[in-house]
């Protein structure tokens, strides 16, 4: 990593290698972010050629933790955890250390493959049931998965378990080490806002921070959030973890990754 690439401050810095350079190969695009000072992110790994991308050299900070399955029912549930143990050995091949879950599957669009008109008592108490199976499964894996929040309003309408509430309050009642919260701060700004008092109140249970601007998805400076005050404020918190950048370049790909830099340099 050369000194021009080099990321000063407390964070480590991650890209999706899902959303940029997508003109290239995909070994291509995580080889560039390499190259460019990042470590990378992937989505579904049954998309991939897991020998080429552990070849790559890239050094991987998160992966999609399942394949197919839901929290809140007998049947999903199963369904994840059996998915959810074959992406622990990808991961481990990979060596990326989080695995990303969600309230429920997500088709191609980013739409729930199980709708929810709204969540229930007892879907609370599956949900919370099956998470503390998936929670077992990383203690016995040596991993570590991370529930992320989502929004209804724009990218996954009728996601149960969507808002960052939700998944603050199915992690903390699980409270354990390899259970923790993707707190996604581009769904957040969609679902509830308050950015920095919502970290502040994630702080304890947060394993992974990612970003987009709103509107758009797109890097931090093209649209309403404040970045930087929210980088100053998680140092100040003490947060020293990964802050993953899950956006579509606006203009150039390079640009991009430069301003998610300089919005998370102190």
């Amino acid at each position: 990593m050369t000194e021009e690439h080099a990321h000063p401050g407390p964070f480590t810095l991650a890209v999706c290698a899902e959303m940029v350079f997508r003109s290239l190969p995909f070994t291509e695009r995580l080889k560039r972010i390499t190259e460019l000072g990042f470590v990378a992110e992937i989505w579904d790994w049954t998309k991939h050629d897991i020998p080429a991308l552990a070849r790559s050299g890239a050094t991987f900070s998160s992966m999609t933790g399942y394949i197919t399955g839901t929290l809140a029912d007998d049947e999903g549930a199963d369904e994840l955890i059996r998915t959810a143990r074959l992406s622990t050995t990808v991961a481990k091949e990979l060596g990326c250390p989080r695995l990303n879950l969600h309230g429920t599957g997500l088709d191609g669009q980013g739409l729930p493959v199980l709708k929810s008109e709204g969540v229930t008592g007892a879907m609370w108490l599956k949900a919370r049931d099956t998470l503390n199976r998936i929670a077992d499964l990383g203690e016995e894996e040596g991993v570590t998965f991370v529930l992320e929040n989502l929004n209804e309003a724009v990218d996954h309408p009728k996601t149960p378990f969507a808002k960052a509430a939700d998944t603050i309050a199915l992690v903390s009642a699980i409270n354990r080490p390899s259970l923790k919260l993707n707190l996604d701060l581009y769904h957040a700004q969609i679902g509830e806002g308050n950015l920095i008092e919502l970290c502040r109140r994630a702080l304890p249970f947060i394993g992974e921070i990612q970003v987009a601007d709103v509107p758009g998805r797109m890097e931090p400076g093209t649209g309403e959030i404040n970045f930087p005050a929210i980088a100053r404020a998680l140092n100040a918190m003490g947060y020293t973890g990964v802050i993953g950048l899950e956006a579509w370049p606006a203009e150039d790909d390079e640009l991009a990754l430069s301003r998610f830099r300089q919005a998370f340099t102190l």
